[in-house]
């Protein structure tokens, strides 16, 4: 049997990751694939107050626990199932839950800031990063939060210049170098999506 494909994807908050994720699971074979979420990695801040939680910075990598995302990979790696955690944006705190995640041939791993960590780049085979302009990016922040998550223009422009702005040209933007492909995003790009599904489907 081939080993196990491990593809990082990448890229700015409202680039187009989960939208590339998906069509790359739509169209390959039912349980084939498995994702792994930087989003689920967020360390545990239990001994911390809401309101200290709420004031979190998200988009350094400092709030990241990659110790344990790493273990995981490595784990699944040597084709073992992990117990991947869950973090809630609601309380901002890790969950008692965790979600059981047995190894498939193809694992992706997706994440603002998954290239920022060596060793964590070392792990994919395929660094795939979604680049897009930050106007574009803004807009679909706007729609998203608003839309989805009931916030005001107001909150989420000011995150936006106070947070996001920031630390995406110092911890996101520079990463871009160490991607294998990089893919323009402004509008849907099915050559691109197609060409990393039929490296997948070569490999399984």
């Amino acid at each position: 049997m081939k080993n196990r494909l491990f593809i990082g994807i990448t890229g700015g908050t409202g680039s187009g990751k989960t939208t590339m994720v998906n069509q790359i699971i739509n169209q390959l074979p039912a349980d084939t694939v498995c994702v792994i979420s930087q989003d689920s990695y967020y360390k545990a801040n239990t001994n911390l107050s809401y309101q200290e939680r709420s004031k979190i910075n998200f988009d350094n990598p400092k709030a990241i626990d990659f110790e344990l995302l790493i273990k995981h990979i490595k784990q699944l790696k040597k084709g073992n199932t992990i117990e991947q955690p869950i973090y809630s944006f609601i309380t901002h705190n890790r969950t008692l839950e965790t979600i059981k995640t047995p190894p498939k041939k193809v694992i992706i791993i997706e994440g603002i800031l998954i290239f920022n960590n060596k060793e964590l780049r070392n792990l994919c085979d395929i660094k795939v990063f979604i680049d897009v302009d930050a106007d574009e990016r803004l807009i679909r922040r706007i729609r998203r939060d608003i839309n989805e998550r009931g916030r005001d223009l107001n909150e989420i422009l000011t995150r936006y210049q106070e947070t996001l702005k920031p630390m995406h040209k110092q911890f996101i933007e520079p990463t871009k170098k160490f991607a294998d492909i990089i893919i323009p995003n402004n509008q849907p790009n099915t050559v691109a999506t197609n060409f990393v599904k039929t490296v997948i489907s070569e490999h399984l």
